[in-house]
């Protein structure tokens, strides 16, 4: 009697911010059951070891400015591998909703007749405490707008100005590249005297840190070497540590 091939299934988990024990219970099952994982770049490569001896890991990262997996490219492993093999675990870096394209990937599959699932992971934003900043505190800030710093067209996002009128946290993924743009829009707007902090590689040994006012970040980073991945934080915050 023939064997009938596993129900093709995609897992969209999130592999956090880097330090492999901050995976959820749930990623640790899943990974343990996985057929296929694509895993990116900012995916602790330890968590493949969680994975079956037989189950097949495939590199499609995408590094900021650098190699680049099209998304097409991923889509189609996705339902290649799904209707091949079963169980696809699609490992992402963070968590898979927060500017990491998680849902597209889902409304793929499901198009194709592909089940999928979401397993939320610890946001790298939220890494930050690691370095005492937490995002809300009571009286300092009452609240945080997440922006990215490369929207679709490449262009800064307007929210920004929006944002540093509140007292609220500002965080800013996959900003490096813009970051003397947003010193200037803060400067512009007198407050350039703004505490900030850039985060590489949060929750990680490696990892790098700098603090100052918005209008020196620019400089302090570039003397601290830091580069991708790192995240921009912005507000009182920053101080409290």
């Amino acid at each position: 009697m023939a064997h009938l091939p596993p129900p093709p299934e995609l897992y969209v988990v999130g592999a956090g911010p880097g330090d492999p024990e901050l995976l959820t219970l749930k990623a640790y099952r899943i990974l343990q059951t996985a057929d296929v994982v694509l895993y990116d770049n900012l995916a602790n490569q330890e968590l493949l070891a969680l994975a079956p001896t037989a189950c097949e890991c495939i590199y499609v990262g995408k590094k900021p400015y650098g190699e680049y997996t099209p998304q097409e490219v991923i889509h189609e492993l996705i339902r290649e591998k799904a209707l091949a093999k079963g169980r696809v675990v699609r490992l992402k870096g963070g968590d898979p909703f927060i500017f990491g394209r998680g849902f597209e990937e889902m409304l793929f599959a499901r198009s194709h007749g592909i089940a999928a699932h979401y397993v939320p992971g610890i946001s790298s934003m939220q890494a930050v405490g690691f370095e005492d900043i937490p995002l809300t505190h009571r009286v300092v800030s009452e609240g945080f707008w997440v922006l990215t710093g490369t929207k679709k067209d490449g262009s800064l996002s307007a929210d920004l100005r929006v944002a540093m009128q509140s007292n609220s946290t500002v965080v800013i993924y996959m900003g490096m590249k813009k970051l003397p743009q947003i010193a200037a829009t803060y400067v512009q707007e007198g407050r350039g005297a703004t505490l900030a902090a850039v985060v590489m590689h949060a929750s990680l040994p490696q990892r790098k840190v700098v603090r100052g006012r918005i209008e020196e970040l620019p400089a302090l980073v570039a003397a601290a070497g830091i580069t991708y991945p790192a995240i921009i934080f912005i507000g009182d915050v920053v101080g409290l540590g």
